[in-house]
């Protein structure tokens, strides 16, 4: 079977529910729509669901620019892009971009969901955050993701790990942007640079595993087992972590779409 794209994953707010497009446009930062949109606490730093696995609960869904917020035992909420004012220095890991915050009624609604002082920030075209040095060019740029602006992953790796685990999981405790069928499992550790559809990716570093994966996404909840962690670090286990994916940079722009052939260059 020829090595194909088998899905797509859109995360418009980091660490909250995704959609799954059967397209979508590769952007410099990464997907259009991806993690333009982030939440803060009171001190402008990221909460993930590595703190707060309710996160994964809050389902956003396009409505022109906007973003339509459901969540469990809240009203909805019409989340808009900031037109200008003041900025807020917003941290994710190791680095500080000045982003627009969203308005007082949805920092409201989404600290009373967090049940902690919270607040959506968004980053617009101004708000430019670079790719760590040493994996990318000093002109790459990412997203609010985690460190780079795609993600992916073979459907053969997880099929791999969910035959060692008693229950399987799903690919979206991984929360990749791409993935492909048709390959080996982990055969994208060895890809150094890809094509997929009409555009060409580089694939930078492998993606380190934290304790998000153990969220169980559907109930917003910790898995008490602790997997697919645990069995991960019995095979995957490396001197920088346990991995599981590849991090990609793109190298042009385009338009992804589900069935896209996937051509190994490197």
């Amino acid at each position: 079977m020829p090595t194909r794209l088998a899905a797509i994953h859109v995360y418009p707010i980091k660490s909250c529910a995704p959609l799954a497009p059967t397209q979508a446009q590769v952007e410099p930062r990464g997907l259009a729509g991806d993690r333009r949109w982030m939440i803060v606490d009171a001190g402008g730093r990221f909460i993930t669901g590595r703190q707060q696995p309710r996160l994964t609960l809050i389902r956003a869904n396009p409505d022109g620019e906007a973003l339509v917020l459901d969540a469990p035992g809240m009203a909805p909420l019409r989340l808009v892009p900031p037109a200008g004012g003041a900025r807020l220095a917003s941290t994710v890991w190791d680095s500080t971009v000045p982003a627009l915050p969203a308005d007082d009624a949805a920092a409201a609604w989404i600290s009373a969901y967090l049940g902690q002082p919270a607040r959506f920030v968004f980053m617009d075209a101004a708000c430019v955050r670079p790719v760590d040095p040493r994996y990318g060019a000093a002109s790459d740029e990412v997203s609010f993701a985690d460190g780079y602006p795609l993600l992916l992953i073979s459907q053969a790796a997880l099929d791999a790990l969910n035959a060692r685990l008693a229950a399987p999981v799903p690919m979206l405790r991984f929360r990749p942007s791409l993935v492909v069928a048709g390959s080996a499992p982990h055969a994208e550790d060895d890809w150094k640079r890809v094509r997929i559809g009409a555009v060409e990716f580089d694939l930078v570093k492998p993606c380190t595993r934290c304790v998000f994966t153990t969220v169980d996404f559907e109930r917003g909840a910790f898995d008490p087992s602790g997997e697919p962690l645990r069995t991960l670090a019995t095979y995957r286990r490396t001197p920088k972590g346990v991995t599981f994916g590849q991090n990609l940079i793109p190298r042009g722009s385009g338009t992804l779409r589900v069935g896209d052939a996937v051509e190994v260059l490197a």
